[in-house]
């Protein structure tokens, strides 16, 4: 019970097992395309490396928003559909209804493990852009993941705020894993700012966060994203933080295992 199962699907879609608890992140299964957003438009360059119909059921969607379909797309929705319970933000609630519940910050779930017990899934902040863009980009949501002689995982969602990486660290101490959302997206909508960390911020959230395993997501399968898996490479061997990354291939799939102490090694 002391390692966490991650299987990478593509884009912000990943597959957590923890504790006998099978997790979804923003479910994206859509094949490639274009998506138009009011005056800007979204390209999705590729799909997902394991289809929807290959993944078992889940228990629960961890779903960081639903505005942008580039972390929920139309098969992405169908998927919410079959799940017992997706967990987001208030505006997710309004928008789409059950089986979203909504989370806010430091509010939590206990969700029953198969062998006894509870994980616990603690919503945290994120900040999808530069102070001040929240009218613009909208609600955004984080989760730490937690339970008695588990590895305990932070998913940051479409976060681009080391400030607020340093409030979840204050709030929850070192994790043993950190699901970083990177790729510095930018769009029209914030031209000036990145949308979610970049490289070099996401080595600098594994060092805030004490992290002894990062696994990035959504850094790459969609247009906007201006940096990608070299340029993460790149930032964790100048930060000297290269033993803690997992840079996944799409379809593969690792288990990360935690320290006795309470890092993961």
């Amino acid at each position: 019970m002391s390692s966490v199962d991650l299987l990478y699907v593509g884009g912000p879609t990943a597959v957590i097992e923890l504790g006998g608890v099978r997790l979804l992140t923003d479910p994206t299964f859509d094949p490639p395309g274009e998506y138009p957003i009011g005056a800007r438009t979204l390209v999705k360059t590729a799909g997902p490396a394991v289809p929807a119909t290959e993944i078992a059921p889940v228990d629960a969607v961890l779903l960081s928003h639903d505005q942008h379909p580039d972390n929920l797309d139309a098969a992405g929705r169908d998927r919410l559909a079959e799940a017992p319970l997706t967990l987001s933000t208030a505006s997710a609630y309004e928008r789409i209804g059950a089986p979203v519940r909504a989370l806010p910050s430091w509010e939590h779930v206990e969700l029953p493990r198969p062998a006894g017990g509870v994980l616990r899934v603690t919503a945290v902040p994120a900040l999808h852009g530069p102070e001040g863009s929240e009218p613009l980009v909208g609600e955004v949501t984080g989760f730490v993941l937690s339970g008695a002689d588990l590895p305990t995982v932070y998913v940051s969602g479409d976060n681009a705020s080391l400030d607020v990486v340093r409030t979840v660290a204050d709030r929850v101490g070192p994790v043993d894993v950190a699901v970083l959302f990177a790729g510095a997206a930018r769009t029209p909508l914030v031209p000036d700012a990145p949308l979610t960390l970049t490289s070099e911020a996401a080595a600098e959230a594994a060092r805030i966060l004490g992290a002894g395993h990062v696994v990035p997501l959504h850094f790459e399968h969609w247009a906007h994203f201006t940096q990608d898996g070299a340029t993460l490479r790149k930032a964790f061997a100048e930060a000297g933080l290269t033993d803690r990354l997992h840079l996944l291939e799409p379809g593969s799939s690792v288990r990360l295992a935690r320290r006795a102490e309470g890092r993961a090694s």
